[in-house]
This record gives structure tokens, C-alpha cells and sequence, in this order.
């Protein structure tokens, strides 16, 4: 062997040598705050852990519930902009109460939201509370 593939056979060493010890941890979620337990009911922008995601309600789309006091023919839905983090990755989806989402091989429902819509009074963003679940 001749000096430059001694050098070259011995960079090699040390790289492989310094790469040993290296260990590769996979991104865990970036959420801002610490993720409540699964099943309760959290305000928007509160991240409920859910399984291994970091699920976050982040804005109420539609609100098209029939109010508590009257009877419609229609119940209507709530949509809820909801922020899915999981290792790695983030997405943001549209979820109605009463549905589930599918996403990186995991099944999340939004499962309950309260209050119940009035047709007395408007609820501001700040009343509303989610409750999400693994399915």
C-alpha cells in the first residue's frame, strides 16, 4: 500500500471510529405547550396527545349545528381546523365532530365539542372546548 491509500485507509478508520457513537433519535413532534391527556377536552390552540401525535384544535371552520332549543331537520356540523404533528411531520386538516382522519398509517376522531350552539347567544373561540381520540 502506498501513502496515499494508507492516509485514505486511515481517515476512514477515524470516521468510522467517530461515527460509532452516534445515535439517530427521530424528531419528535413540535408543538408549542405541553400535550394534555388523550380524551380530554382542550380550547384551541391546547395539544392533546392522542396515541403518539400532538393534536392541536386551531380554528372552528364551520359551526352549522342546530342550536339546543330549536328543532331542525338538519343537525349541521362543526368543523375544526386541527393541527396533526407526529415524528417529523406536521399536516393541518379539516375534521368534523363525529368523523375520523387518517394519516401516516394513525386514525384520529374528533369525538365532542361543547358548548352547545345557542341560538341566543353566539359562542366566542375562547368557550369552545374538543375532545379528540385514537381510533
Amino acid at each position: 500500500m502506498h501513502v496515499p491509500a494508507l492516509k485514505l485507509a486511515a481517515a476512514l478508520v477515524i470516521a468510522q471510529a467517530s461515527l460509532a457513537g452516534c445515535t439517530v433519535i427521530p424528531e419528535a413532534p413540535n408543538v408549542v405547550g405541553t400535550p394534555v391527556a388523550e380524551g380530554t377536552a382542550v380550547p384551541l390552540g391546547q395539544p392533546v396527545a392522542v396515541g403518539d401525535l400532538a393534536v392541536t384544535p386551531m380554528r372552528v371552520v364551520e359551526d352549522s349545528r342546530c342550536p339546543a332549543e330549536v328543532d331542525c331537520v338538519w343537525a349541521g356540523r362543526l368543523v375544526v381546523e386541527t393541527r396533526i404533528d407526529g415524528a417529523g411531520w406536521r399536516e393541518t386538516a379539516s375534521i368534523s365532530v363525529g368523523e375520523t382522519y387518517g394519516t401516516h398509517g394513525k386514525v384520529i376522531a374528533l369525538v365532542a365539542a361543547d358548548p352547545a350552539r345557542s341560538n341566543q347567544t353566539p359562542i366566542e373561540a375562547a368557550a369552545y372546548r374538543f375532545t379528540y381520540a385514537a381510533r
